[in-house]
């Protein structure tokens, strides 16, 4: 159904630059003061593993600031902060400054006071829509069947059909959740090493290009709860800028017995069943509601379910019994002589290979039952706080999931549907009900939809489209044809948390254009593979060979385009230049 009808007011923007313009024109310190602090040491040059210089974050300009220093203990200057802003900082959070991140003491969460109640504001005729956004891990579409509230919402909002991520790997998909830019913009292209993971994330500066910077300059806000990006230490790592309120795990994928960095203090959390990791943010994430008042909010809460070991709630453990993976055309498909050498030798599922993929697949659907509630949940309090009508639930996940199809065993990281094509699904103000998209989505986009939810103007130099105007209902001249993905590869670093086991799949590194009617990819290898969905729905077949000369050129040069643009008047261009693929 080609029905245009808009997912809710494209989500807020991420503008690079916008963040100091309108803190500028804020009367008061802005909801964080503490990484207000933080970011202006940042600005200044200031960094973390920069003591040795007397440029060290923390030591040499946090740490004075916080005492009220005019340098610090090596002469260099300090930055220019209002003093009314580092007295709220000390109000947010006394022990700001006062220890190296390495030597957080870990506490428990009874000893950890809840966020402190904000003072109500004076509610204005158009006060800003509140936004919370779920993002779950490695969540296919096939597991929307068996969450009840997402279901509703798919009846009661937009979904989009043709939505993709820019890597079916965490850390560059959620990087350009972030930032609204590709892979080769934030070269963000893996987990770990000097291009993945946080630690790259951080030292690159895009801390000060997300989201969340500009909307809480704006006035919003800030949670941000879960996964963050894969090397994130909770005793190591301070919270990024912008986030009002920080609850973030560093290996919370086992569900139980792992860390939180809450807003600075190192909470660990163990293996009663009141511990597990989707309930836990679900109660952060409802008292940060409760506590708004009529100050505008956004919530991030990114679960780690469903991922390997995709463990459910204890209460969820004896669900589906008897449940399988589906059997699609591609389930244990043999591959055709033109699939590319990564995927041809590939032997066929073994009666325990699928045994073993019915038990996970029953496991990740136990897992989403406690993230479909936490959306019931957070529904709720929004409705309790009289904002049911003034609040964006967007749901998605940072990549898809294969499981037996094309004789792999559970992984990700191809340009198959299976791992690249995810769901976005969003109800608010202004979104009409039960409307399914195609028009091709991204998750650069979310960035600049958020920004310009919350009023802001999405920078230039960031590569999404805000699709606010489509969640109203709204068409748009030029949209885009074609969507970009990147992958660099093969995986081999053993600490990588999505390091492929040997017959899930673990492409060399590739290029790849999906049209509404195509998919095309290049290999670093030389290696092409092409498939027409109109007649090869379940991408057996690669028939890039068979392709006039003239249109492997313009599959070439088109790519190309889109694999090199920067800013979203370029990438715009880019991504409707391939036009010729969508017509057959």
């Amino acid at each position: 159904m080609r029905g245009r009808q808009i997912l809710g007011s494209s989500l807020i923007a991420c503008v690079l630059g916008l963040a100091a313009a309108v803190a500028l024109a804020q009367p008061s310190p802005a909801p964080n003061a503490c990484a207000a602090v933080m970011t202006a040491c940042q600005q200044a040059g200031y960094r973390p593993g920069g003591a040795s210089q007397g440029m060290g974050l923390l030591v040499d300009c946090i740490r004075p600031i916080m005492r009220g220093g005019q340098a610090n203990r090596t002469g260099h200057a300090l930055p220019q902060i209002d003093p009314q802003l580092v007295a709220a900082c000390r109000a947010q959070n006394p022990d700001f400054g006062r220890r190296q991140a390495a030597n957080v003491p870990i506490v428990t969460p009874q000893q950890v006071p809840p966020p402190p109640a904000v003072a109500p504001a004076t509610r204005s005729e158009r006060k800003p829509p509140n936004i919370v956004f779920i993002l779950t891990d490695d969540l296919s579409w096939n597991l929307i069947q068996f969450m009840p509230h997402v279901l509703e919402m798919q009846k009661r909002g937009v979904s989009f059909s043709n939505y993709f991520v820019t890597d079916s790997l965490c850390c560059p998909s959620r990087s350009s959740i972030f930032t609204g830019r590709f892979p080769h913009n934030t070269g963000i292209f893996r987990n770990t090493g000097t291009d993945g993971g946080y630690v790259a994330f951080h030292n690159r500066g895009h801390e000060q290009a997300t989201f969340a910077v500009p909307l809480a300059a704006a006035g919003y806000r800030m949670a941000m709860l879960g996964k963050y990006l894969n090397g994130y230490l909770p005793p190591q790592h301070s919270p990024a800028p912008g986030w009002s309120y920080w609850a973030v795990a560093g290996n919370g994928y086992p569900g139980f017995n792992y860390n939180l960095n809450q807003s600075g203090n190192v909470v660990h959390y163990g293996v009663q069943p009141s511990d597990y990791i989707t309930d836990v943010l679900s109660g952060m994430a409802k008292t940060f509601i409760a506590q708004s008042g009529n100050r505008p909010f956004v919530i991030e809460v990114a679960t780690f379910a469903p991922h390997m070991p995709y463990t459910p709630a204890p209460r969820d453990a004896n669900a589906f019994a008897g449940l399988q993976a589906p059997r699609t055309a591609a389930f244990d498909a043999v591959p055709d002589a033109n699939a590319p050498q990564w995927l041809k030798s590939h032997r066929a599922l073994s009666q325990a290979d699928i045994a073993g993929i019915d038990r996970d697949f029953r496991k990740r659907a136990q897992s989403v039952l406690a993230v479909d509630q936490m959306i019931g949940e957070l529904q709720a309090a929004v409705a309790a706080l009289g904002e049911a009508d003034n609040t964006y639930f967007v749901f998605s996940s940072d990549n898809g999931y294969h499981m037996g199809e094309h004789r792999l065993m559970p992984g990700k990281m191809t340009a198959f549907d299976t791992d690249i094509r995810v769901p976005l699904i969003i109800t608010g103000p202004g979104v009409p009900a039960g409307v399914m998209l195609d028009d091709i989505a991204e998750n650069i986009d979310l960035c600049p939809t958020f920004t310009e939810l919350a009023g802001l103007t999405p920078a230039p130099t960031i590569d999404g489209r805000s699709l606010v105007r489509l969640l109203h209902g709204e068409k748009v001249a030029g949209w885009r044809t074609v969507a970009l993905v990147e992958h660099h590869g093969p995986v081999t670093d053993r600490t990588d948390p999505d390091l492929p086991g040997m017959r899930s799949g673990n492409p060399p590194s590739y290029e790849a254009m999906r049209s509404a009617t195509s998919v095309y990819v290049e290999y670093a290898n030389g290696e092409r593979e092409y498939h027409d969905l109109t007649t090869d729905l379940d991408e057996l077949h690669n028939t890039y060979a068979s392709l006039p000369d003239e249109t492997k050129a313009s599959l070439h040069a088109a790519l190309t385009a889109l694999s090199t643009c920067q800013g979203a008047q370029a990438c715009r261009a880019a991504e409707t230049a391939g036009a010729h693929l969508t017509q057959r």
